[in-house]
């Protein structure tokens, strides 16, 4: 997600108790071993650098990572900017968190903005040092920045489990040549441009195009019978949702639907990149990422690989978000028990 996007979403949240997990309950229900349980917490060292510190269920301070693994985490979501003006999510920020995480045996996915900030549906503003390069510049540039991000995580003995090429791309990339729906031909060509950088480094990555608004069927169906018409190459197609407290039983039907066309019409495997919920209703998140981690868990041939949600680390409305996972105590509420085996 990006957070100028976000933020209108989250005006309608209402208020509530504290939420805070008191109990190490384990979700009900099983789902698969290699299933993807994820957090993206890029917000994480920026956090850190200005002294909020985290704490595990009973209030005792504890590295962030450890917490989220003790909570049934087992993938964690970093994203990386070009050249961002305060530096946090650059590409030393970035692989510093993939370090500390990896350290704990937690599997990474890469989430590529191409931008030098917030890249999502609404914006999708090419880097500053592209802005003057034509077509042919930005995909070699792209490729280049790729390539040579992978080889940076690479020295420091990191090959991400997953790589996203982009960040809800609805309407492509490095806008104004990569918008989609003004040329198909130019996005796909962005696509696999990442793709192929990443495969030169890492081979077993898989490489993962993500749109938001997993419920909807005709945007996703746009966008990949477009990118296959053009002979886009990818391997995962990746999916946000956030549904309120009030309809998100029926946003995971729409997306179970829609992940199931998915898996029929182009025979690859879908992921939830992003999820989040109000974070007063902890007892509701819960419910809903159980429900969705099921019917994610139980699409065929496990061509459903997993769940991550989005900044849960994030509390006392840091840089304006209402949807984490954690109370204003700095502790996980129980919304993150969905992850538990």
């Amino acid at each position: 997600m990006g957070l100028p996007f976000l933020l209108a979403l989250f005006s309608a949240c209402k208020k509530g108790g504290d939420g805070t997990d008191k109990s190490d309950q384990d979700s009900t229900g099983k789902i698969r071993a290699d299933f993807v349980k994820g957090a993206d917490v890029s917000w994480l060292t920026q956090m850190e650098g200005s002294g909020v510190k985290f704490y595990n269920s009973i209030g005792i301070e504890k590295d962030c990572f450890q917490v989220l693994k003790d909570k049934g985490i087992n993938t964690i979501r970093l994203r990386v900017f070009v050249n961002p003006t305060d530096g946090w999510c650059d590409t030393e920020d970035m692989i510093a968190k993939a370090v500390r995480a990896k350290k704990l045996g937690l599997k990474i996915m890469v989430d590529f903005h191409y931008s030098d900030g917030w890249a999502d549906p609404a914006h999708q503003t090419k880097p500053f040092a592209w802005a003057g390069l034509n077509f042919a510049g930005v995909v070699n540039a792209m490729h280049d920045y790729t390539v040579n991000v992978m080889d940076s995580l690479k020295v420091k003995g990191i090959t991400p489990e997953y790589v996203q090429v982009g960040n809800e791309t609805n309407d492509g990339m490095l806008w104004p040549e990569g918008q989609a729906s003004k040329s198909m031909v130019n996005f796909s060509t962005l696509v696999t441009a990442g793709y192929n950088a990443v495969k030169e480094v890492s081979s077993t990555s898989k490489v993962i195009v993500h749109i938001s608004n997993g419920y909807d069927n005709a945007l996703f169906r746009w966008v990949f019978d477009g990118l296959k018409k053009n002979g886009a190459k990818w391997d995962v197609i990746g999916m946000s949702l956030y549904p309120t407290t009030v309809d998100w039983a029926d946003y995971n039907n729409m997306c179970l639907a829609n992940m199931k066309d998915m898996i029929a019409r182009y025979d690859t495997p879908v992921m939830i990149c992003e999820v989040g919920m109000d974070v007063n209703q902890p007892a509701t998140t819960k419910l809903f990422i159980s429900d969705l981690a099921a019917k994610v868990n139980s699409l065929p041939n496990n061509k459903g690989l997993g769940v991550l949600y989005w900044e849960p680390e994030s509390y006392a409305n840091w840089a304006g978000y209402t949807m984490g996972a954690y109370s204003n105590l700095g502790r996980p509420t129980i919304a993150l028990d969905a992850f538990a085996n």
